[in-house]
């Protein structure tokens, strides 16, 4: 049965990362407050716009497929305009107009204005800051600035979204003042690197006021950065981190790789031992941080000998949190030119290895945690236990605490703080029960 769909409705299809997220959010609050109409449904939408993402294979895929999958709509009466934004758009804007002819229009990564417009609305410059969230309302995601100047081999992020570009101190404090006023408590600090903040305007990296001025808003209980280039990494970070009550023993900082002439190649910066140096002085500076990494696997030049250090080094250095990628080969990007010589079925061989040695450590490391008790963030209830997370946890893609809501004498309300004792590990989560 074809569902209803609203006149003149809007609903915006996100994919990606959490940059995406933030860039849906503030367009929704600019259709807001056009007096346009938000629908959760694209099929009970009159207008569909997909923020795509361009950053690797499975990522333009996805997007494809959905713009695909928009355009059957479109082509069957059941919406009446299809937008595409983002970074696949950013990117192969000619090529995807040439092949889609259904879509109406292409628009860039940050081109708010001119959707706005296109439309019916007006760009309202005074809603500087202002987003509708998508998230639970007690966490979002700060974006501090935009594109990135680092030269990796592999990746089309300059490509797609440009040079690194600082938001203003002012406006990123006067943004996470209107999120706490929304009832946010914990901000998620992102950008595509971080730690360059304030480089560009100022001429030295200001991340770690940043933070701490971030920490001191009412209403902000959690602090946490995300996206932390290694190279040239800002000490005075460590400090803010130590310091801050409110500012998480968390730290997401991609190595993604350990073999030098890798690192060499990917044009990184830094080397293994300059790596395993910074970590050490992480750990150093910032009793019991967690830190969260990201590696790639199956680049161009990774041998049995250059995998093997890399399984060392995620052994000798017991990561709180990983992830790892097999090596996606990007058009235009340095990389492009050694091609792809690593097979498929090897590279997802690799990434299994370091996400089994992962499992043993993440194991071990939540098995310390029993008997402790453990301040927790609540996200929802699901299955019959409320789901929650540490200081040690970002939001979508670390462990979770979970507690059986018997538990409890009356459920706690998402983005609400308990202290949990935890008596059960596993792998990636933690089972607890409330502290009396």
């Amino acid at each position: 049965m074809r569902k209803q769909r609203s006149k003149n409705s809007i609903s915006i299809i996100t994919l990606g990362c959490s940059k995406n997220t933030v860039d849906s959010e503030v367009l929704m609050r600019q259709i807001d407050a056009n007096g346009l109409t938000l629908a959760e449904d694209p099929n009970r939408a009159d207008i569909v716009i997909i923020n795509t993402c361009g950053f690797i294979d499975a990522a333009k895929e996805e997007s494809v497929n959905t713009i695909l999958e928009a355009s059957e709509l479109k082509k069957s009466g059941r919406i009446r305009q299809l937008y595409v934004a983002g970074c696949l758009s950013e990117r192969y804007h000619a090529d995807l107009a040439a092949e889609l002819p259904e879509v109406d229009r292409f628009f860039g990564v940050t081109d708010f204005k001119n959707i706005i417009e296109a439309l019916g609305g007006d760009y309202r410059r005074e809603l500087l800051g202002e987003r509708h969230l998508t998230t639970p309302s007690h966490f979002a995601y700060l974006k501090i600035s935009e594109g990135c100047d680092n030269p990796c081999s592999f990746c089309a992020i300059p490509l797609m979204r440009g040079g690194h570009v600082s938001k203003p101190m002012e406006e990123v404090i006067h943004e996470a003042r209107f999120l706490a006023e929304c009832g946010v408590k914990e901000l998620v600090v992102i950008g595509q690197d971080t730690t360059s903040f304030g480089l560009d305007r100022t001429g030295r990296r200001t991340l770690a006021p940043l933070l701490r001025a971030l920490g001191d808003i009412d209403g902000i209980e959690w602090v946490r950065l995300m996206y932390a280039f290694p190279s040239q990494f800002p000490r005075d970070v460590l400090d803010a981190m130590r310091e801050h009550p409110h500012i998480c023993s968390f730290i997401d900082i991609p190595i993604q790789h350990s073999a030098d002439a890798l690192l060499k190649s990917m044009r990184r910066g830094i080397t293994r031992r300059a790596t395993v140096e910074l970590i050490g002085e992480i750990r150093a500076q910032v009793p019991n941080v967690a830190i969260r990494t990201t590696l790639i696997v199956g680049y161009p030049g990774e041998g049995d000998a250059e995998f093997d250090d890399l399984l060392s080094f995620v052994r000798d250095m017991e990561f709180d949190r990983l992830g790892v990628f097999t090596y996606s080969q990007e058009e235009n990007t340095t990389a492009m030119l050694l091609g792809d010589p690593v097979p498929q079925d090897v590279k997802e061989q690799r990434r299994a290895a370091i996400m089994e040695l992962q499992e043993s450590i993440s194991l071990r490391k939540n098995q310390a945690r029993v008997g402790s008790v453990m301040r927790v963030l609540f996200d929802r209830e699901e299955g019959g236990y409320l789901v929650g997370r540490t200081e040690f946890d970002a939001p979508e893609v670390d462990n979770e605490v979970l507690v059986p809501v018997e538990a409890f004498s009356a459920p706690p309300l998402p983005g609400s703080f308990h202290d949990i004792t935890i008596v059960e590990a596993h792998e990636f989560d933690l089972i607890g029960t409330i502290s009396r």
